[in-house]
């Protein structure tokens, strides 16, 4: 009787405990080309992360000074990459130091 009344039991455990899970974090590629960013807004999610591609033939460096979220890539050579996570919500003013007309805004959501 007991073992019949944990083997119904056991997989409504085993449900309530995936679902506790967090779900994984995604990765969104921004390049950079033309002295341009491959978009001028992106929204994400808390704990996502965006890759910083440079795929221009000039160094970038890619920053935010935005409080909390905070990043320096410092020099970025052609075809280098970087990933920045974005853990807290906002907005994410993202610039570069070398070309101030490159503008990206992260909108960071729940």
């Amino acid at each position: 009787m007991i073992l019949r009344k944990m083997l119904c039991i056991l997989p409504a455990i085993a449900l309530a405990g995936l679902s506790a899970l967090p779900l994984l974090a995604a990765d969104h590629v921004v390049n950079q080309q033309d002295r341009h960013f491959s978009q001028t807004e992106i929204t994400i999610k808390v704990g996502d992360t965006i890759s910083f591609k440079n795929d221009d033939e000039v160094t970038h460096n890619v920053f935010s000074t935005t409080p909390g979220m905070e990043f320096d890539l410092h020099r970025q050579a052609p075809g280098a990459s970087s990933t920045i996570p974005f853990g807290k919500v906002g907005d994410a003013e993202v610039d570069c130091s070398i070309h101030p007309r490159m503008k990206l805004l992260v909108h960071v959501t729940k």
